[in-house]
């Protein structure tokens, strides 16, 4: 539901020369495409459910990068914010990614008969490799925007969802926040337990608050198949 940011009317009582972030050494994509301009113009937007420019930006003017790394420094906090920010982050994507484009899509596979090679890799040297991705839910904010109860409910619903199925998918959840010493301990032989965030491009984004509320793993009974949840995605 769309609600006001009574903080960011606030701070529009200043002019935008005295809210506008110093970032003279600045070294990410974000720090490249804001102006002054583009922050005046971005200022006094919100998305519906009330993330700013401000949020968007926050963890790249606290940390400003090393000179040989260029980081993205900002954030999303909603679908949302693609568009009423896309001033900003339309630049910042295309840097980051090569030139991509507001106009380009993803290209989706789903068909695993589609997937070629891997079958010539030499037994001497690979004992093991793994497939990686990350996804959001539609329908609730991100988790640099999510309050205690969104990040509660995502969960239950992942739970519900991962539950749901059979096979050689059949697993169990194990929530961050309740997990016995013995499943912790197995979940860190096994390499699956990831900890509370602390690089401070994560924590300055919001990533690490309430932690471990909200948050665990799931994965099935053979231990090929693993999701996280509330980790730095929904999933």
């Amino acid at each position: 539901m769309p609600f006001g940011n009574t903080h960011n009317n606030f701070k529009l009582n200043y002019k935008v020369e005295e809210e506008y972030p110093d970032l003279s050494k600045h070294n990410n994509h974000m720090a490249k495409v804001l102006t002054k301009e583009l922050y005046g113009k971005l200022r006094d937007k919100q998305t519906p459910s009330g993330y700013t420019l401000d949020d968007v930006i926050q963890t790249g003017i606290d940390n400003p990068g090393h000179p040989f790394i260029m980081t993205v420094g900002c954030v999303a906090g909603d679908e949302e914010s693609y568009e009423v920010f896309k001033d900003l982050l339309d630049p910042v994507i295309s840097d980051r990614h090569g030139g991509y484009k507001p106009t380009d899509k993803h290209k989706t596979d789903l068909n695993f008969e589609n997937l070629k090679g891997g079958d010539d890799l030499d037994p001497n040297y690979v004992l093991s490799s793994r497939v990686r991705t990350g996804r959001s839910i539609k329908g609730y904010t991100l988790p640099p925007h999510n309050s205690r109860g969104e990040r509660r409910a995502i969960e239950k619903l992942s739970i519900e969802a991962l539950t749901s199925l059979e096979g050689e998918f059949k697993g169990k959840y194990y929530p961050l926040k309740s997990m016995t010493d013995a499943e912790q301990e197995q979940l860190i032989n096994d390499h699956f337990l990831f900890d509370k965030p602390v690089s401070p491009l994560l924590t300055c984004a919001g990533m690490a608050r309430d932690w471990p509320d909200g948050r665990g793993i799931w994965h099935n009974d053979n231990k090929t198949f693993l999701v996280w949840v509330n980790e730095e995605d929904h999933l």
